[in-house]
């Protein structure tokens, strides 16, 4: 896991980028599980001013097929009535099994949770509690990339950002309203707030507005960044969408609640 704790009330939060498998479990896994196909590719290079402009960060090593990190504990359905992924995923999100034989039992599934998701999350706590005593709040972006189109998961193609705070219930409206200016003020990327991803464990847990932590889940669809084939990173496509989110984390940093 890599942790940097920036001198700004931001906290940057990347749970899906890491792709490590411990070696015994690899050895349980399908070809398609080894491919770790549903990491959120490149997101760290698409942030990668943030810590330059005193952004702290969190980033973990070993993908969500290890452990989903924006998922409840005790894996309770983000999405009433949707296809659930799990903590413990046994499944990619086009529905290929992930293990040659038998899956993670209850067991297995409480270890992973205290080897890998425990150790996450407190350094999260840990990033926001010395943001917020040194500054009096703190804000919280959980950074996120899914393939543009996941039939299993939701219809049609997403928009290229997908803006999520459970329904405005795990941040400032005024802070939220900045953040969709900016990107309306763009002519390149489409953009949505609350749509099909309204955040996940992260954004609902720790954006507590009342105790002044502010949180949003950004989703980038993938497309607007990368080749979703290969998942080559294209710089070319990358680059404005990188300037663009340099403008919303420049608006995070900006904000100062009352």
């Amino acid at each position: 896991m890599q942790l940097h704790e920036g001198s700004q009330p931001l906290v940057i939060s990347l749970p899906h980028s890491g792709r490590a498998l411990p070696a015994a479990l690899a050895a349980r896994m399908t070809a398609a599980g080894r491919a770790v196909a549903d990491t959120d590719w490149h997101v760290e290079r698409l942030y990668g001013f943030a810590k330059a402009m005193g952004a702290s960060w969190i980033e973990p090593a070993y993908s969500r097929y290890v452990v989903d990190l924006n998922r409840p504990p005790d894996d309770t359905a983000l999405y009433a009535g949707q296809v659930s992924t799990g903590l413990c995923p046994t499944h990619t999100f086009a529905g290929e099994a992930l293990y040659v034989g038998d899956v993670p039992d209850a067991t297995e599934q409480a270890a992973r949770r205290v080897q890998y998701w425990q150790p996450y999350h407190q350094g999260v706590q840990d990033l926001l509690a010395h943001a917020k005593a040194r500054h009096g709040y703190a804000v919280l972006l959980d950074a996120h990339s899914i393939r543009s189109v996941v039939p299993r998961l939701f219809e049609g193609r997403l928009p290229d950002i997908n803006v999520g705070t459970f329904g405005g219930q795990a941040c400032d409206p005024m802070l939220q309203a900045r953040v969709m200016a900016v990107l309306a003020a763009n002519s390149l990327f489409t953009h949505v707030l609350n749509g099909r991803f309204q955040g996940g464990y992260i954004t609902r847990h720790y954006g507590q507005p009342t105790d002044r932590i502010y949180a949003l889940q950004i989703e980038l669809a993938q497309v607007a960044y990368m080749d979703e084939d290969t998942t080559a990173f294209d710089e070319r496509r990358a680059a404005p969408l990188s300037g663009l989110l340099q403008q919303v984390v420049a608006e995070l940093l900006q904000f100062c609640p009352a």
